[in-house]
């Protein structure tokens, strides 16, 4: 293991880290993937890794009526979620990753009575976004790309609210000081998306969205969508190798389990 390895928890074929790993290892990450639907065990705790990526995926984050997961892994990845949390792994967790880690902590996830949201779009900063050591370089409303059925309904009740819309209001949040949940994707480059549009080609048509412009419309923001994310992995992955400045950091931060 190298020592500057970070921790990619891969839950779908569909989305792997892509761009966003690419970002990470521009910036001095190493990166181990694991893939638990190919077989991977997940580690019992973090030891060695410098920060936890967790990704997105088709499953839900939730139970079904008969309490059986989403997926087998996912309870042991959410114990992972919480261990990070509470030793101060830095944390990223998009999209199906991120309603995982808000369920660990007691927040809930659940179906989405707006319907899904998918394609390009923007999400808008809350106040406490300019006191994030990420969030605050962010822009007011930036770009992102959408693509999920399910919400968090109700945030844990740490979690400190970062970016809202007006259809789902929790797309992106932090607990304690270094774990970031984004209701939306960063990762995607146009074959992702291509390949999306064509898995989820039943979602599209319940929409009423013509496949094809789903994917002109998504591939058309990705240059905006790395002019504001790549930044934003880039000061993960410093923060995670220790190389943020301190003044980056708000020395108010609340801390989960201390």
């Amino acid at each position: 293991m190298g020592v500057a390895t970070a921790l990619v928890i891969e839950n779908d074929p569909t989305d792997d880290p892509r761009r966003l790993g690419d970002w990470l290892t521009e910036a001095g990450l190493e990166l181990t993937v694991l893939r638990p639907h190919a077989g991977d065990e997940l580690p019992e705790n973090l030891d060695g890794y410098l920060a936890l990526v967790v990704m997105g995926g088709d499953q839900n984050a939730y139970a079904d009526p008969d309490g059986v997961p989403g997926a087998p892994w996912f309870p042991a990845l959410e114990g992972l979620l919480r261990k990070a949390v509470r030793h101060r792994v830095p944390t990223l967790a998009v999209c199906l990753g991120a309603q995982l880690l808000a369920g660990a902590h007691g927040g809930l996830v659940e179906r989405g009575t707006s319907g899904p949201e998918i394609g390009p779009g923007l999400v808008g900063k809350r106040d406490k976004a300019d006191r994030d050591p990420l969030f605050k370089w962010v822009p007011l409303l930036p770009d992102v790309i959408q693509w999920h059925r399910d919400e968090i309904t109700e945030l844990p009740l740490t979690a400190v609210l970062l970016a809202a819309s007006s259809r789902y209001p929790h797309q992106a949040f932090r607990l304690g000081d270094r774990a970031w949940g984004l209701q939306f994707h960063i990762e995607c480059d146009a074959d992702m998306i291509e390949r999306w549009a064509a898995d989820d080609r039943a979602t599209l048509d319940e929409l009423g969205y013509d496949p094809e412009a789903v994917v002109y419309a998504t591939t058309e923001v990705l240059a905006d969508v790395e002019e504001v994310w790549q930044p934003f992995a880039a000061r993960f992955a410093s923060l995670a190798l220790g190389t943020l400045p301190d003044s980056d950091i708000p020395r108010t931060l609340p801390l989960l389990g201390h």
